[in-house]
């Protein structure tokens, strides 16, 4: 077996669409950890799994990450799961650019996830040799404007 033949490649990789979603939380906000359930949930039944999950917060002096520990959450949701999603996929970079969006105050989430219920499905496709040439989030304020234009 020569080098070349012991490569892995895209199509050898059992893998789904990686996505990214940074969500803001005004500085008043309640953060109570529900949405870190069902977060926790999507992974218990394998439809993401969550490769990085990291938190910033604007102040007056710039950017500061936050650990998932010092966060107070309410509830008593295990964050062990989470606390230990870091597959270095967000860089500093990455978070300097989501805090640089944020007011002074608000704290935001970064959550690199695999839609790991596509995994079969992608690599189906990337065996055959297609590859995925776009992709999007089209806004739920779009969609409900879209039906609502619908029914009139």
């Amino acid at each position: 077996m020569t080098a070349a033949d012991s490569e892995i490649t895209d199509v050898d990789v059992e893998i789904g669409p990686i996505d990214y979603l940074v969500v803001e939380f005004p500085a008043d906000a309640h953060f109570d950890g529900s949405a870190l359930g069902h977060l926790r949930d999507l992974v218990d039944r394998d439809i993401i799994r969550v490769l990085d999950l990291a938190f910033v917060r604007r102040t007056a002096d710039g950017v500061v990450g936050v650990d998932i520990a010092d966060l107070d959450l309410a509830g008593d949701l295990d964050v062990t799961l989470f606390a230990e999603a870091a597959s270095g996929l967000i860089g500093e970079d990455d978070l300097a650019e989501a805090g640089a969006v944020l007011d002074v105050g608000h704290a935001a989430a970064i959550i690199v996830y695999e839609n790991h219920w596509a995994a079969p499905f992608a690599t189906a496709l990337r065996r055959s040799g297609a590859e995925p040439v776009a992709s999007g989030r089209i806004p739920v304020t779009d969609l409900i404007e879209a039906l609502e234009s619908a029914e009139n």
